[in-house]
């Protein structure tokens, strides 16, 4: 993948990164994630714990823009995940997942958090690959996936306490298992304002 697209991208909890001519490739370290639970605790399942040391491989943007990259792995331990992140700072952050639920299931996932995080499960994916998208229109943002790069569907439509300028980029997760590489393609980043916010176009 051409190194140009990421000239201007640096690191919060740094990691290993590798390009290839078609795709970027970041390790998720053991036990990293980005979470920030209420304080529930469950007599029966895993509940994520407050993590905040995923590596976040990101740049800065200023105004409106649309994020896209299809996103692949090999989906080993619960939660695994190569996602992606729209950050103000280590309080007001959201997240969009292609992840390895709890329920057993490939699915993209996305976490929203103000001081605390919630959690929202959407649609289950077959496969180890879809498109992720993370868009900004004034204060709303909203996240989106395909299955074909083309036809992107809503996950998530929301508002942050945000300035206008945010980090953007990409994020992979390990919170349970020992740690894996990510893979990343066909990524764009784009100044412009989205039509329909909601739809994705």
């Amino acid at each position: 993948m051409n190194h140009s697209a990421f000239e201007t991208f640096r690191w919060l909890n740094e990691s290993r990164v590798r390009f290839e001519p078609d795709r970027i490739i970041l390790h998720a370290p053991e036990k990293t994630d980005f979470f920030c639970p209420h304080g529930t605790e469950s007599e029966e399942g895993t509940l994520p714990e407050s993590l905040l040391n995923a590596p976040f491989y990101y740049t800065e943007v200023t105004g409106d823009f649309v994020m896209r990259v299809k996103v692949e792995h090999a989906f080993t331990s619960l939660y695994d995940s190569a996602s992606i992140m729209v950050m103000q700072d280590l309080d007001v952050w959201a997240k969009a997942c292609f992840e390895l639920t709890d329920f057993g299931t490939h699915a993209v996932v996305s976490v929203v958090t103000n001081s605390v995080s919630d959690d929202a499960n959407g649609c289950d994916i077959e496969g180890n690959s879809v498109w992720l998208q993370a868009a900004r229109t004034g204060p709303s943002f909203a996240f989106h996936y395909s299955t074909d790069g083309i036809h992107f569907f809503m996950m998530r439509y929301f508002t942050l306490p945000a300035q206008e300028t945010v980090k953007v980029g990409l994020l992979p997760q390990c919170p349970t298992g020992s740690g894996g590489d990510r893979f990343y393609s066909n990524f764009s980043l784009e100044h412009r304002t989205l039509k329909n916010i909601r739809a994705g176009k």
